[in-house]
């Protein structure tokens, strides 16, 4: 349940956002509108979620990510209380550790790479929500355990468990090295996951007196047979086109044919449509069902 939304402040004190000027520039900053920022936050797991509000003085060229920095530095609510700083990760801040991902105006999206001014060109308010496919830590950080669990089915690495040198490797051409790049760009964001209408939300809670050891083994136990998402699924294409890889082939097929597999995927395209790298879910998925399909016709006949 989410408890209602805190009062706001009323008034005009605020400030109005000018127009344009003579000479068609835009208002200046001290012209504009303070940034309202509105936070889905949750103080516990498995806590009730509440709405707060947040202000900041605009400046340009702002990303989320300086704005939480900013209300991290404040702690003060819109009504003038002081709250505990809102928590969220991030690490890179160039969208390359995928770990500020989150709703964003009820978009999926980096933090990182969510401009301000253009977020403000939606609405005059922001709105920050936590994914809701994870299960919620604290506000908006939530737990990705299912989604690296995923791609431990799928045995998304190339099997290489010893130290001495192998040599310079099999060769790869320019075609295959073009064909593969995109697909190895993915950082595990989730964003493909929180848009799939099949991959839906798994949260397990600890029962009373249940050991830490107990708690997790019921966890990955829940994971089994879920969807594995697009990302599993591409980055099991990648491997299994990968000289090296596809040794263990069959072993990622056969993860993709279980249940929980690629059947599961109902083809909305929504994977695509937000991920951050552009990378090429659909045509993955594609080749992964054309590859399953071949894999069990030919499982079947060597019986």
């Amino acid at each position: 349940m989410i408890k209602a939304v805190d009062g706001t402040v009323t008034g005009n004190d605020h400030g109005h956002s000018a127009g344009g000027g003579g000479n068609g520039h835009a208002a200046s900053v001290a012209e504009r509108k303070p940034i309202r920022v509105r936070v889905l936050r949750q103080d516990v797991a498995g806590g009730e979620s509440y709405w707060e509000r947040f202000e900041i003085p605009y400046e340009p060229n702002l990303n989320v990510i300086s704005v939480l920095q900013k209300i991290a530095a404040r702690a003060t609510s819109l009504d003038g209380r002081a709250v505990a700083p809102v928590a969220w990760d991030c690490c890179c801040l160039e969208e390359v550790c995928g770990s500020c991902t989150m709703l964003v105006n009820g978009r999926t999206r980096m933090a990182c790479s969510s401009l301000v001014d253009k977020l403000l060109e939606e609405g005059d308010e922001i709105e920050l929500r936590p994914m809701s496919k994870f299960p919620v830590v604290r506000d908006l950080v939530v737990d990705r355990r299912r989604l690296f669990h995923s791609l431990e089915r799928v045995k998304a690495w190339v099997p290489v468990d010893d130290s001495y040198d192998h040599g310079p490797g099999p060769r790869i051409s320019p075609e295959e090295q073009q064909d593969a790049y995109p697909l190895a760009t993915c950082i595990s964001c989730g964003c493909c996951l929180e848009a799939c209408p099949q991959f839906t939300k798994v949260e397990t809670v600890q029962r009373a007196g249940e050991t830490a050891e107990s708690l997790e083994k019921r966890r990955k136990d829940s994971f089994e047979g879920q969807f594995v998402g697009a990302h599993a699924i591409s980055q099991a294409m990648l491997f299994n086109s990968h000289p090296t890889g596809r040794m263990i082939a069959d072993e990622r097929l056969e993860a993709l044919t279980s249940a929980g597999g690629i059947q599961m995927c109902g083809n909305a395209q929504n994977c695509v449509a937000v991920c951050p790298k552009h990378i090429p879910l659909t045509r993955s998925i594609a080749r992964a069902g054309r590859a399953a399909t071949v894999w069990a016709i030919k499982r079947l006949f060597d019986r």
